[in-house]
């Protein structure tokens, strides 16, 4: 009986055996979810099915080895869900041979709630590598999304996209040769990056018109920036706020621009290790910030780019902005891009390590200053140079006008604290 019994699980595949062959129900259960697919000609088929017929609770698992795929694999509208490899480096998802017409992405998730990507890597896709869209709870954990012929305008623009989400959890991930970003949040809620890797992208870690985010113990390095935290107008979802950057390591994100001409990103002077435009309440801090050839960390408005905003509900300020006990060094050594050429003049080289545009919003004004708790706050950033460039004098009318900038080099008019902001909790997670 027990080894009738034993026959039927190894046939059927669904668990594996244990010492006596004994099993509980759970583990039953738990291996009766798993869709294992192994690399072979009809993997694409194999795989689509798998994750047209999966189930909540189902887990489609890749082998290790190289999956060639022409189109776009997809998970639609159905919650907890699992997609794993056996690691970054063994489960190798290939979009090389992506026709047109057969979707853009690598993987692309539209599902309810609870969806994780894990120990797998998702390589030279023409558009993005995985992208979750309108999910609750997706968690990217030990992925690696790549373009491995360099970096090249033509390559995807994300690499890790979760949008329209809420609770995003992505640790100890890769992403390398995005011609936008390569880990980037937009439209989200709750946000975790953390432990990741970022390199040889336009920008390494972008958070986008997003609310109560953390990204932290992240490496940040050969992007053009390094990580950058943007509202942006015209987008369904306004607020960009409440997010945290600390313990990272932002260096030497000196890389050439390579976005595709028109894209916002393109504007990013290449060697930025921090770039913040139109947020409020961003807390940096214990960050380690060197060797980033224009500036350690740029604060501007979205005015800055002197391009009309017809979205009267966008608030184009940064505001409530806390830049405390960051260590940096060597930055500004050698100014790259446009803002270099129009900035070069004024401040000379090396550009300062903190740069801000000095751009408020007038009707918040009160005797010609924001209120406190709208400023910003620099504190504890050691030897840090700063400089106030005056943006406003660079708007065509002030350049016509023959407006010459105020700038500020003293720091002490920024010096001061504002509250920290708390952690960012998502259910399960530690």
């Amino acid at each position: 009986m027990r080894a009738s019994f034993c026959l039927v699980i190894t046939l059927l595949g669904t668990a594996t055996l244990l010492s006596g062959c004994s099993h509980t129900p759970s583990e039953k259960k738990t291996a009766a979810n798993v869709t294992k697919i192994a690399a072979g000609p009809d993997a694409q088929k194999r795989a689509q099915t798998a994750l047209i017929n999966a189930k909540p609770g189902s887990i489609i698992e890749f082998a290790a080895g190289k999956f060639d795929f022409t189109s776009t694999l997809s998970l639609e509208d159905v919650s907890n869900v699992t997609i794993r490899g056996q690691g970054p480096d063994k489960t190798i998802l290939s979009f090389t041979g992506q026709q047109q017409g057969t979707g853009g992405e690598g993987l692309r998730i539209k599902c309810p709630e609870n969806i994780t990507i894990e120990d797998l890597a998702v390589e030279d896709c023409k558009g993005d590598a995985v992208k979750a869209q309108d999910t609750k709870k997706v968690i990217f954990r030990r992925v690696r999304a790549e373009w491995t012929g360099g970096p090249k305008e033509t390559n995807g623009a994300y690499g890790l996209y979760p949008v329209l989400c809420t609770d995003v959890l992505i640790e100890d991930c890769t992403a390398i040769g995005a011609s936008d970003a390569g880990i980037y949040v937009g439209q989200s809620e709750n946000i975790i990056v953390r432990r990741s890797r970022a390199e040889k992208n336009v920008a390494g870690i972008e958070i986008e018109n997003s609310v109560n985010a953390d990204v932290y113990e992240n490496t940040a390095t050969d992007n053009t920036g390094g990580i950058l935290v943007f509202s942006l107008p015209d987008l369904p979802k306004k607020d960009g706020r409440a997010c945290r950057v600390f313990n990272n390591t932002i260096v030497e994100n000196n890389h050439d621009n390579f976005a595709p001409k028109g894209n916002i990103v393109a504007t990013v002077p290449p060697g930025t290790g921090m770039m913040l435009m139109a947020n409020d309440q961003v807390e940096i801090f214990d960050n380690k910030v060197e060797n980033n050839k224009s500036t350690g960390l740029l604060i501007v408005s979205y005015l800055i780019n002197q391009k009309p905003i017809k979205d009267d509900k966008y608030d184009p300020y940064c505001e409530s902005i806390y830049v405390h006990d960051n260590k940096f060094v060597n930055n500004g050594e050698a100014p790259a891009g446009e803002l270099a050429t129009i900035l070069g003049k004024i401040l000379g080289t090396p550009f300062p390590d903190i740069m801000y545009d000095g751009m408020q919003d007038p009707k918040k004004l009160v005797d010609g200053n924001l209120p406190e708790a709208q400023r910003l706050r620099l504190r504890n950033n050691g030897d840090a140079d700063f400089a106030n460039f005056d943006g406003g004098a660079f708007t065509p009318a002030n350049v016509f006008a023959n407006k010459k900038p105020n700038v500020v080099r003293d720091v002490a008019a920024y010096e001061g604290e504002l509250s920290s902001l708390s952690p960012v909790s998502i259910a399960g997670v530690k």
